[in-house]
């Protein structure tokens, strides 16, 4: 009996731009009627693998096979029609169209005198829908879908174009965990029905609840191919992602002074109906010290942090900042330094207030500037970017290649635009920014965020030497490990107002995960006493 060729097959496989090689000898098979999952770092050179695949770029060396046949993939439409299809991280479609007229764009059926056939797409896309499970009515306009509905239009053109192999470049990383199930649902269903899918991401254990099959790319080749996920752990493919023992979120000893570097008190922000959804919070923080915020999104977090920075105005309550040197004051004191309540967001910035902001591309970059454009952000009336009232160019690119090479950016250069940088890669050059010109606060909102092992090592690594230099940090993230793992004290918010203050040392993340609900116990509530750790 002879033996299955395999659904895909990429041998030596080198791609290399102007400065970095992205690919390097990259092997990979894939075989037919199974869900092959890719990891790798961001910036491992996992879009640029699956970008060849698809036809969007040539490879320089190497071959690639479908099907059993070596093909040369010069465009999409090639890759198209070999029954390569690809859904892309950020969703390519048309919002005021249906459903669909975007699953039929560009390959609309045809009546025998000419017109658009819609009831045979229409059809068409009734029958893929129920035998893939991707229930959308085909009649709703696209903007009023959700991402996880949006996501299975995009899997439906592909479909309906005829592909026989699917790509899913990070499909989860804007879905909501009852969305990703829904996925895996749609992709075991589309494994059923003999189709093979190609699963790029960096979450492990997404990858280990859905592939049957794992490689692995580390700095642009392979270091693993066809894993069971069965026989490997999310810790052990973790490692082969970074080339090292997997490092973990944890402080060492406490570099907590009593210099009080912010100290709110009282601080209530309303929504324009009065209602209160940061709710009479109290809280310090001082240099050396980071103190985490836990709790589940749209509890008030991002409001607070926009009333620190200057975004959003305070109804009621003082935020007190000790700008610069101690300065002869005494910020032992419980009302030390300067009330900042009113102050300018520019002007909270130029004292020394750093701020990496949630969502980094629509707060933290200007996608189409370079990385020297988008190092200034923020800090454009400060040296190095400016030398009396003008734009220092030279200074900026200057800094930029040092933030570049401190942080290990990994970009062909710094005038490249920061849309071309992987997640991680631009999260490294934000946190970059913000370190640099000496902070004396640093606002970290879900630093870690859509990014791979690797670069959360690296952000951790920063933070806590910044934290050894007598840096002041409020950390807000989701992930309850390393809120538990990088705070000095920590603290629940929940409905707006803080309930609890928990010992990192000794908590659980269930317990932690019990108090954000509002189901803990909130003996421990600090809300109301202006108090944080050693006050």
């Amino acid at each position: 009996m002879p033996e299955q060729v395999p659904a895909v097959r990429l041998t030596s496989i080198t791609k290399r731009f102007p400065g970095v090689v992205a690919n390097r000898d990259v092997n990979l098979t894939i075989e037919r009627g199974e869900v092959h999952a890719l990891c790798g770092e961001n910036g491992a050179g996992k879009s640029t693998l699956m970008k060849i695949l698809y036809g969007m770029q040539r490879p320089d060396e190497g071959a690639i096979e479908i099907e059993g046949e070596q093909v040369t993939l010069r465009t999409p439409a090639d890759a198209i029609g070999r029954g390569i299809g690809m859904v892309h991280q950020h969703f390519k479609l048309a919002d005021n169209l249906t459903v669909l007229e975007n699953v039929i764009l560009g390959a609309e059926p045809r009546t025998w005198f000419g017109g658009i056939d819609f009831a045979a797409a229409r059809a068409r896309i009734e029958e893929m829908s129920r035998a893939y499970g991707l229930s959308v009515d085909p009649d709703v306009l696209v903007e009023t879908l959700g991402v996880g509905k949006r996501q299975r239009v995009e899997i439906l053109k592909v479909l309906y174009r005829g592909a026989r192999v699917l790509i899913l470049d990070e499909p989860t990383a804007v879905l909501v965990p009852q969305e990703v199930d829904e996925l895996f649902g749609n992709l075991r269903e589309l494994r059923a029905e003999g189709l093979t899918v190609l699963f790029i991401s960096h979450k492990l254990d997404e990858v280990l609840a859905v592939a049957d099959t794992i490689s692995v790319i580390r700095r642009g080749t392979t270091v693993a191919t066809r894993l069971d996920p069965r026989e490997v752990t999310s810790r052990r493919l973790a490692e082969l992602m970074v080339g090292s023992e997997l490092p973990t979120p944890e402080l060492r000893d406490s570099t907590v002074t009593e210099d009080v570097q912010l100290d709110i008190s009282g601080l209530t922000v309303l929504t324009p109906e009065g209602r209160p959804v940061v709710d009479d919070v109290s809280l310090r923080i001082r240099r050396g010290e980071i103190v985490g915020l836990a709790g589940v999104e749209g509890n008030g977090q991002t409001e607070l942090i926009e009333a620190i920075m200057g975004i959003r105005h305070a109804d009621a309550g003082t935020i007190r900042f000790l700008p610069g040197g101690v300065g002869g004051r005494s910020p032992t004191m419980t009302r030390g330094g300067d009330d900042i309540t009113h102050w300018a967001t520019r002007k909270r910035r130029e004292a020394g207030i750093a701020y990496i902001p949630e969502d980094r591309h629509r707060h933290g970059l200007v996608l189409e500037g370079t990385l020297w454009e988008n190092r200034m952000l923020g800090h454009q009336t400060q040296p190095p970017n400016v030398r009396g009232p003008w734009i220092d160019r030279r200074g900026a690119r200057r800094d930029t290649t040092r933030i570049v090479q401190a942080y290990d950016v990994r970009t062909p250069g710094i005038d490249v635009p920061a849309a071309a940088l992987s997640g991680g890669n631009q999260q490294k050059l934000i946190v970059g920014r913000e370190m640099s010109g000496e902070p004396h606060l640093l606002i970290a909102a879900h630093p870690t965020r859509g990014i791979d092992v690797g670069a959360q090592a690296a952000i951790w690594d920063h933070l806590r030497q910044a934290r050894a230099d007598g840096l002041a940090v409020l950390l807000i993230s989701a992930d309850l490990e390393e809120l538990i793992g990088m705070s000095d004290t920590l603290h629940v918010i929940y409905g707006g107002r803080l309930v609890a203050e928990v010992d990192p040392r000794t908590v659980t993340p269930e317990d932690l995960g019990s108090a954000m609900t509002g189901a803990g116990d909130d003996s421990g509530d600090s809300s109301g006493d202006g108090s944080g750790a050693g006050s």
